[in-house]
């Protein structure tokens, strides 16, 4: 075994909230000298995309902080989820969050490793093409040939 550190996730969410801990987590590890992979899964594929249509949504998510007290129904309500996703968005900006855009970048710059699972690719008849350059593909044993000798593995 290697003595470099390592850190190895797993990406499951496709939202704009669950798109951030992945990326500001392995491109953390990378700049202090872990060797980092993200291993992207069902919905997770999401953030690979050329253009991510990332949204946000309060409906299961009662930790979310609302501007104004809201009862669920309301947030059921057409039209409520890109409102929220526009909030959030400008809350972002305002308090200069890197984009997810930025931050994939940074983690490409940074060599950490991103891992599309090829099955759910295949599951839900994805192209290579939908995908961002620089993103190596594989399945399970992919992902456990790398966390089975990691430090830290983390599923998100």
């Amino acid at each position: 075994m290697s003595d470099d550190k390592k850190l190895a996730i797993i990406a499951t969410k496709g939202t704009l909230d669950w798109a951030y801990p992945p990326f500001i987590l392995a491109s953390t590890a990378a700049a202090l000298g872990y060797e980092s992979q993200i291993f992207f899964t069902f919905y997770g594929l999401q953030l690979l995309k050329k253009k991510p249509d990332l949204k946000v949504t309060s409906l299961g998510n009662p930790g979310m902080p609302m501007p104004v007290p809201m009862p669920v129904l309301a947030q059921a309500l057409p039209g409520m989820q890109g409102m929220m996703t526009a909030m959030m968005k400008q809350k972002m900006k305002s308090k200069g969050v890197a984009s997810i855009e930025d931050l994939r970048s940074l983690c490409l710059e940074a060599e950490v490793k991103m891992v599309a699972c090829q099955m759910t690719v295949d599951l839900f008849d994805m192209s290579r093409e939908d995908f961002i350059d620089g993103v190596s593909y594989g399945g399970a044993a992919t992902f456990f040939e790398f966390a089975g000798e990691s430090d830290i593995c983390l599923f998100i």
